[in-house]
């Protein structure tokens, strides 16, 4: 079944962006949504989003189910998971070391709160040396950080929850 609601969603997103195109798997399913012809990679957004917490089950349609803690037996109605279901996952391109700040004893590049732009550095994730910054590929709220500075991430891991519209 297709959630209209979440395409709608997506098709905004795509709209307010410089990408050409917006691609989400979970698990099995991928939803991709391309302006134009959709031949061309330039410009191409991938976001891998979360599978469920363990004792959560997959809502049908739902693009962000499992956004939630695995502590919390029953979702409140409305609230915090309502806008939950709106929130994109950013994960690490790659294994390596998440670095929340550009050098020791600096503020991090974003906090849960700070508005982020396209183009804008969220974090650095060394790699054999080599220190990546990650930079937004959409504009938002961080509304979550999973991961803890100098942390060692594994590829997909979630390392920032975005909201879109906030």
């Amino acid at each position: 079944m297709i959630d209209f609601a979440f395409l709608e969603k997506l098709l905004d997103l795509l709209n307010r962006s410089n990408a050409d195109t917006i691609e989400i798997r979970r698990w099995t399913t991928t939803v991709r949504v391309s302006k134009g012809g959709g031949g061309s990679n330039s410009g191409h957004v991938t976001y891998h989003l979360a599978p469920p917490p363990a004792g959560v089950a997959a809502v049908a349609g739902g693009a962000a189910a499992g956004a939630g803690s695995a502590a919390s037996a029953a979702p409140p109605a409305g609230g915090v998971e309502d806008e939950r279901k709106n929130w994109l996952d950013i994960n690490s391109p790659m294994v390596g070391t998440f670095y929340a700040r550009p050098e020791p004893g600096a503020d991090p590049y974003v906090r849960v709160g700070s508005r982020i732009s396209v183009g804008q550095t969220l974090c650095i994730i060394e790699a054999m040396k080599i220190m990546n910054p990650l930079d937004a590929e959409l504009s938002g709220v961080i509304r979550e950080i999973p991961v803890e500075d100098v942390q060692p991430v594994e590829f997909g891991q979630v390392l920032f929850r975005v909201d879109p519209h906030g």
